[in-house]
């Protein structure tokens, strides 16, 4: 029997996402600029997400990379309606991120602060003009990249966001890591690379984060992208909280 996103998306339950070790979610974050989720969907989920690429009708544009210098490879953003998984992907994640977002700026001296819920996030963003969703599924073929970059579309910018794995590394691609680059100022770049396997989540910065330094905290420069794909295709679904202008 076929299953709809509809019923994956009551898996993705308030209870779901409580299970998972928030505490350390925002240690690695902290720490780091990335937490791994591993196992958030399953591999027929991941099917079935991957599988809706071909059907112009769930999105709003498609962007090929190599035209904007933005890589090799191209992706595609969804419109809405979203799809119920990824609507319930945004609902249920955002209050969780946005406590962790609300204390990034308070250390930075940043006087935004994120309401409680996505949708009254989301009303801020579309009185501001920015309403186009910004979810969207990746697609990289054998020889394709990332360049490293940050997903800003205006002036409203959620400082947390999502990627999930939909391909099985080693089976349907090789190469392709996740890839967070740290600039640090006066001091050289850091890199980290984020494993993940077929339904595995990365939450990381999108733009910037706090670090403690010897004279307080500071600000780091966050980018991220992805590493040439040696083989096969790669396909990914990224979970962005701010709607575009």
């Amino acid at each position: 029997m076929k299953i709809h996103h509809a019923e994956w998306a009551a898996q993705i339950r308030n209870d779901q996402r409580d299970q998972l070790d928030w505490h350390r979610l925002g240690e690695d974050l902290d720490r780091y600029g990335a937490a791994h989720m591993p196992g958030l969907l399953p591999a027929d989920a991941c099917h079935a997400l991957t599988a809706l690429y071909g059907d112009d009708r769930h999105f709003r544009s498609q962007v090929v990379m190599a035209r904007h210098g933005f890589g090799s490879g191209e992706y595609k953003y969804f419109a809405y309606p979203l799809p119920a998984l990824i609507q319930q992907l945004r609902t249920c994640f955002y209050p969780p991120l946005a406590a962790i977002a609300n204390r990034w700026n308070q250390a930075m001296n940043i006087d935004v602060r994120y309401p409680a819920t996505h949708a009254q996030y989301l009303e801020r963003c579309h009185a501001a003009g920015q309403g186009r969703p910004t979810p969207l599924l990746l697609q990289y073929a054998a020889g394709d990249y990332n360049c490293l970059h940050q997903d800003l579309y205006g002036e409203h910018v959620f400082p947390l966001q999502m990627a999930i794995l939909l391909s099985q590394p080693g089976k349907d691609f090789t190469g392709g890591e996740f890839v967070l680059t740290e600039q640090r100022p006066r001091m050289q770049s850091r890199a980290e690379v984020v494993p993940l396997k077929q339904g595995d989540a990365v939450v990381f910065a999108v733009h910037h984060r706090p670090v403690q330094g010897a004279r307080g905290v500071y600000r780091v420069m966050m980018r991220h992208g992805v590493s040439r794909l040696r083989s096969g295709h790669r396909h990914t679904l990224g979970i962005i909280f701010h709607d575009a202008a």
